[in-house]
């Protein structure tokens, strides 16, 4: 990814978008330089309008906190949606090129802050967002109807310090 950054391929890529799926105030705690925040399957299927160049290459980075759950998520529907888009011309894509960033935000800000506007990284738990956390989860139920479904007691255990019981 610093390399993508920095040029290295910029002979090779026409494009390339950054995916951030992680929830607004953690975009705002810190984030990828050049990231786009997407953190619904509406904003993520606005990447499907958008007009691709035929023979040049624009690729998509996916990523969340750890790239373990939203992110691929994400890149998930994205392909999915892309798939069922072009379904009469198999196997075109609008963007054959999908990829997930290894280790997510966290990983690439511990290894590469200095590419991280600002410099900084608000994880998904920080106890001074439970109430935007709450907030985004709850709204994401309606997000993701039909997806699995996650125990909210599994993620109540990691937001409150051990000894409260909500």
């Amino acid at each position: 990814m610093a390399e993508v950054l920095n040029g290295v391929y910029s002979d090779r890529l026409h494009k390339v978008t950054i995916v951030d799926c992680r929830y607004p105030y953690e975009f705002e705690g810190g984030h990828i330089r050049g990231a786009v925040n997407m953190y619904t399957r509406d904003a993520v299927n606005s990447l499907l309008e958008t007009q691709t160049t035929a023979g040049k290459r624009h690729v998509l980075i996916f990523h969340c906190e750890f790239s373990s759950e939203r992110g691929p998520r994400m890149y998930r529907h994205l392909r999915s949606q892309d798939r069922a888009l072009n379904q009469d011309h198999y196997p075109k894509l609008n963007f054959p090129e999908v990829y997930l960033l290894h280790g997510g935000y966290k990983a690439f800000y511990e290894s590469h802050g200095d590419l991280c506007d600002p410099d900084s990284y608000t994880p998904m738990l920080h106890l001074d967002h439970c109430a935007d956390l709450r907030h985004f989860r709850v709204k994401s139920k309606t997000w993701t109807a039909g997806s699995e479904k996650v125990s909210s007691r599994r993620h109540r255990s990691r937001i409150f310090p051990s000894g409260l019981d909500f």
